[in-house]
């Protein structure tokens, strides 16, 4: 008997863990070969969320929890799940049901195929606004073209994963974590199963448009170094140009003497090398904040409280 791990983190889903946790086992229970386990995440929940998993862990023996201190957010909360879990593979899904347990029988099957990991990824994003689906098709552009890793368009962090692939995920213990990313990066063979959109079914998504943007940012600078190339290409294009520039005006000075430049082109040049000095530093400082909070060494999250067993955490 094969044994699997569900990682749910969770962020004020009380409403939602019952309705999750009767959909899953329907789904699981018809499983043949393999015996799951549940292991809920509470990050920080200002709701009843941490009552509804002890309750639910002390009804159901193969029903676990994790809570943290504070809100650490999503990436905290699956890095816990993963050090915590002790199953032959982990299964990664939100407590919304926008990932369909459906799936759960397609990702055992492409691990008996011989993958190592089986990861859903969306046909479309229906059901979203028209602004946050172009950016996030944006996002995944231009974060395939910047960085070392290929996301594919519309994947989403609900996954099956080895044991193999789960350690190598854990090695990587960075404090600015962005999962999709380091998903990608460690490699493993992965099945991809597409499906349709789903919308939530309680609730509304805890993602803000602001937190959304943030996250793109470091997942990019997580995994490339390109901008501060970017940066530094565009400072020889532009010590080219003042040269060429000069040369210019030194040249125009002596055949037709003093030439006297127009205030209208100092002001246009000041703004656009003070804005491209102010770009600069802006990339700069992202890379920078990185290296500063790595360099502190703070955990990734603080455990208040959890029914595992002590010492469970995987290394």
């Amino acid at each position: 008997m094969k044994t699997v791990d569900i990682i749910v983190p969770c962020y004020n889903e009380a409403e939602g863990l019952d309705l999750f946790y009767q959909e899953t086992e329907k789904v699981v229970s018809r499983i043949d070969g393999y015996e799951f386990s549940y292991i809920f995440i509470n990050d920080g929940s200002r709701d009843a969320s941490l009552s509804v998993m002890r309750r639910l862990a002390q009804e159901h023996p193969r029903v676990h929890y994790i809570s943290f201190s504070r809100n650490f957010g999503k990436e905290a909360g699956m890095y816990a799940g993963l050090r915590h879990s002790s199953g032959d593979y982990v299964i990664i899904m939100d407590a919304d049901l926008q990932h369909p347990p459906a799936l759960i029988p397609q990702f055992t099957a492409a691990i008996e195929e011989g993958h190592e990991c089986a990861a859903a990824c969306r046909l479309n994003r229906s059901g979203e606004k028209g602004l946050r689906s172009f950016l996030s098709g944006l996002f995944y552009k231009f974060s395939n073209s910047m960085t070392d890793v290929t996301l594919p368009q519309n994947a989403v962090d609900f996954r099956m994963m080895s044991r193999k692939m789960v350690d190598a995920i854990c090695s990587l213990s960075e404090v600015e974590r962005f999962s999709k990313g380091i998903f990608a990066w460690v490699g493993f063979d992965t099945k991809w199963i597409p499906y349709e959109n789903v919308e939530r079914a309680v609730g509304s998504s805890k993602w803000s448009f602001k937190g959304l943007v943030k996250y793109a940012i470091d997942g990019i600078t997580a995994f490339t170094v390109k901008p501060l190339h970017m940066i530094r290409n565009m400072g020889i294009l532009l010590f080219v140009v003042s040269l060429i520039y000069i040369l210019v005006v030194l040249i125009k000075t002596l055949i037709r003497g003093v030439d006297v430049p127009g205030y209208a082109s100092i002001v246009c040049l000041l703004l656009f090398l003070g804005g491209i000095i102010e770009f600069s530093i802006g990339i700069v400082g992202e890379y920078v904040s990185h290296i500063y909070l790595e360099a502190k060494d703070r955990p990734v999250y603080i455990i208040q409280e959890t029914d595992l067993t002590e010492g469970k955490e995987h290394e």
